[in-house]
C-alpha cells in the first residue's frame, strides 16, 4: 500500500523528535560560566579546560546515574553584566542541570540574583571576601578565615610585620577583604597610620608610581608587606616594576591572594623569589592524589609545561561533591541536590579531605608558599589540618553576630542577637 506523502514527512519528524528527546534524556547538561576572553582569561580558561577535562573523566567511568555529562562553555568575556545574561542562557535555554563558573566577587554578584530566582546551582571555585551565604551558591574557594586572616597573622607572628599596605583591584573582593583586616589589624594594635590602602582598576599596567609610594611607605624603619588582592593580568606589570625597583622579598615581602602557578607561569619570576603567596593548594604539595590529578592534567592538555592550581582543586572539589549528591540523591533536581549537599566529603588534592559545611563553604587546609625561581611555591607554613570556612566575619560589627546554617536554620544570615533570619 502506498502511503500519503504528507504522512511519511510527518512520521519522520515524529521520529526525529523522537529521537531528539531521547538523546537529551541520555544527558545531563553541565554549564561552564567562566571569562575566555578580557582581563580574567589569564585565569579563567584554565578552570573552563579543568571542568571539560572532570567531564571528560566522569563521562569514562559511566557518566552519573547512567547518562553522559554534556559541557555547555559560555563566554562572559570579563564583563560584569554579561554573565548575568550568560547565566540566564544556560539555564533557561540550555537546561543544564549546574553551572561551574565566575572569579571575581563583581561577576558572582552579577549572577546571583539569576540563580535564586530560577532556583539553579552555581559552583563558586575560588576565593572570596566573605560576608555572603547563599542557598543557591557552594563555595569551594577560601574565606578570608581560610586565606587572609592566616597570611596577615604569618606576616605579624613569624616576620614581624609592622606596617602594612593592603594593595588591591577596585572592586568588591579586595573592598571587602581589606576592610575586614583592617578591622583585624586595629584589633592587633596597630595604628591607622601604620595601614595605607589602595585601589587600582582591572587590567591597570602603569605601576612606577604606585610601586615607588609602597617603597617610600617601607622606608621608615618598621618592617613592611604588601597584603595584595591585585587580581588578573595586572599582577604581570605589578610584579615585574617590583622587579624594575628592586624591592626584594627581604626588604617588602608581597603576600598574594590571588597570584597563582598560572600567574606566574608568564613573567620572569627570579626577582620575585621569596615574595609570598597564601592558598590552600599548591602543585608542589607533595601527595599521592596531587601527582594523579597532574598527570591526568597534562595528559589531558597535552602540555606537560602547564600549571596546575587553586581554583582547580576547588573546581575539582565541587565538582566531585556535585557528583556524590546526584548518586545520592538519585537525582539532578537542584532543590534536592542542595538538601543532599550538606555533610559530603570528598577528598581534597593534598591529602585530606573536604567537608561541605551546612553554610554551604567548604573545610580546607591554608598554605603558604614563597616563590621560586622555576613559578612554583615552597610551602612554609601550613595549618595542621583544615579550617572550616566562615562566611560571615568576626571582625565585623554588622557580621559577627550572624550564622549561616542552611540545615537547620534554612537561612544564610540569621542574626543569633536578634533571632531572626534576615535573607
Amino acid at each position: 500500500m502506498k502511503m500519503n506523502p504528507m504522512k511519511t514527512a510527518l512520521l519522520a519528524v515524529a521520529a526525529a523528535l523522537s529521537f531528539s528527546a531521547q538523546a537529551a534524556d541520555d544527558t545531563i547538561k553541565v554549564g561552564v560560566l567562566h571569562s575566555l576572553s578580557g582581563t580574567m582569561a589569564i585565569s579563567e580558561t584554565t578552570l573552563k579546560d579543568t571542568v571539560l577535562m572532570l567531564i571528560e573523566e566522569q563521562n569514562k567511568k559511566g557518566g552519573v546515574l547512567g547518562k553522559k555529562l554534556e559541557a555547555v562553555v559560555v563566554d562572559p568575556a570579563s564583563n560584569w553584566p554579561l554573565f548575568a545574561e550568560k547565566a540566564s542562557e544556560l539555564i533557561d535555554k540550555n537546561k543544564v542541570s549546574v553551572v561551574f563558573g565566575c572569579w571575581t566577587s563583581v561577576s558572582r554578584k552579577s549572577v546571583l540574583p539569576v540563580f535564586e530566582k530560577s532556583n539553579s546551582l552555581l559552583f563558586y571555585p575560588v576565593q572570596y571576601e566573605g560576608e555572603e551565604s547563599s542557598k543557591n551558591v557552594i563555595y569551594t574557594g577560601a574565606a578570608p578565615n581560610q586565606q587572609a586572616i592566616p597570611a596577615v597573622d604569618y606576616l605579624m607572628k613569624d616576620l614581624g610585620v609592622k606596617r602594612w599596605v593592603l594593595e588591591g583591584t577596585d572592586y568588591v573582593y579586595p573592598r571587602t577583604t581589606n576592610k575586614i583586616l583592617e578591622a583585624y589589624l586595629k584589633a592587633k594594635g596597630v595604628k591607622a597610620e601604620d595601614i595605607i590602602v589602595n585601589y587600582t582598576p582591572f587590567g591597570f599596567s602603569d605601576w612606577q608610581s604606585e610601586v615607588s609610594k609602597i617603597k617610600a611607605f617601607g622606608s621608615a624603619g618598621k618592617k613592611t608587606a604588601v597584603v595584595s588582592t591585585i587580581n588578573g593580568d595586572a599582577n604581570v606589570p605589578f610584579y615585574k616594576e617590583l622587579g624594575n625597583q628592586k624591592i626584594s622579598a627581604e626588604d617588602i615581602p608581597v603576600v598574594a591572594f590571588s597570584v597563582g602557578e598560572e600567574e606566574l607561569s608568564g613573567i620572569d619570576t627570579k626577582p620575585l623569589v621569596g615574595h609570598l603567596a597564601a592558598w590552600n593548594y599548591f602543585e608542589s604539595v607533595k601527595a599521592p592524589a596531587n601527582t594523579a590529578f597532574i598527570k591526568a592534567w597534562h595528559s589531558y592538555i597535552k602540555n606537560d609545561k602547564r600549571t596546575t592550581n587553586d581554583p582547580m582543586e576547588a573546581t575539582y572539589i565541587g565538582f566531585n561533591l556535585w557528583v556524590k549528591a546526584v548518586e545520592k540523591a538519585k537525582t539532578t533536581d537542584t532543590a534536592k541536590v542542595i538538601d543532599t549537599l550538606p555533610g559530603l566529603e570528598v577528598p581534597n588534592l593534598t591529602g585530606g579531605t573536604a567537608k561541605l559545611l551546612p553554610n554551604h563553604h567548604i573545610t580546607k587546609p591554608v598554605y603558604i608558599g614563597e616563590i621560586k625561581e622555576d613559578g612554583q611555591f615552597e610551602t612554609v607554613w601550613q595549618t595542621k589540618g583544615e579550617v572550616p570556612g566562615d562566611a560571615w566575619s568576626d571582625f565585623l560589627d554588622g557580621s559577627k553576630d550572624l550564622e549561616s546554617d542552611w540545615v537547620k536554620l534554612k537561612c544564610g544570615n540569621y542574626n543569633t542577637k536578634a533571632k531572626k533570619c534576615s535573607n
